[in-house]
């Protein structure tokens, strides 16, 4: 369908979506090579890529034939010059929510399961604690509970913390998309600063991230709130659904490359550290 013309060329609604979608992509590329060592050379590639189009518009046989002949090259120059930026590119793209809904990956469905489950706990006024593992090892902590080993589905949340369950005291453990063991006993929080009214299952959540890389959900049986618990704290509190989910993706997928992030500079700075300690050696 055309919508207008410019001059002599007719633009249609595929046409304006093309264009959208390539300014997004570059604009995207853009972000992420800011401040960079790729951005220059990202920058000499579009000028390359320019002067590649120009040429076929003046119809210059020559320059174009000489173009041509190095595309190969090109991509492949292209991958590996900039191949940190397109995985951290590709990281983003599959972390973006339209992304995650029409392609769910497996780690995003049991994320998926998780909130769903504590939305129905709440609602239903249902105790629930479950413990997601990060990083760190929690395996003693899995040993202390009933091993289960199945795969994390809300349905078998909801029927692990039903009131009349024998698994229902204690907490889940989580590991990737494996529920690990449930009625698992977590260590309480020992911080003097915590609101005298929290009860046994918040310091539980509170407890465990304070000695492990975790994330801890935990809904009231009182009042049916849902609060996540991260590194000794409360994330957040009074969550729904959406929320949580929302929460919860950013903390365990999006953290991940916030650590790797933090895991470089800290080699990079020990690396720098022990150049200079050698170069005070050798003076």
């Amino acid at each position: 369908m055309e919508l207008f013309r410019i001059g002599f060329i007719p633009v249609t609604l595929i046409d304006v979506l093309d264009v959208l979608v390539v300014t997004f992509i570059f604009w995207k590329l853009y972000q992420i090579m800011r401040g960079t060592r790729a951005s220059q050379m990202f920058a000499g590639l579009l000028v390359l890529f320019v002067f590649a189009i120009l040429s076929r518009v003046l119809n210059m046989s020559g320059t174009s034939w000489l173009v041509q002949s190095v595309v190969t090259v090109w991509v492949v120059a292209f991958v590996i010059l900039f191949q940190p930026e397109l995985r951290r590119f590709l990281m983003q793209l599959g972390q973006n929510r339209l992304v995650r809904v029409l392609f769910k990956t497996e780690g995003a469905r049991t994320l998926d399961a998780v909130a769903r489950a504590a939305a129905q706990l709440s609602n239903r006024r249902i105790g629930g604690l479950i413990v997601i593992q990060r990083d760190s090892n929690i395996h003693s902590i899995a040993e202390s509970g009933v091993r289960i080993q199945g795969e994390v589905t809300a349905e078998l949340l909801l029927s692990i913390f039903h009131q009349r369950t024998p698994l229902h005291d204690g907490a889940v453990i989580i590991t990737g998309t494996t529920l690990e063991a449930a009625r698992c006993l977590l260590p309480l929080s020992e911080n003097p600063d915590l609101d005298s009214e929290l009860g046994t299952r918040h310091r539980a959540a509170l407890g465990v991230t304070e000695e492990y890389d975790c994330v801890t959900v935990v809904v009231s049986e009182e009042t049916g709130t849902i609060s996540l618990a991260h590194d000794g704290k409360f994330a957040a509190r009074n969550l729904g659904e959406p929320e949580l989910r929302d929460a919860l993706n950013h903390l365990c997928e999006r953290g991940k490359i916030g650590r790797k992030k933090k895991e470089k500079k800290r080699d990079a700075k020990g690396q720098d550290d022990a150049s200079a300690e050698d170069m005070a050696a050798s003076g």
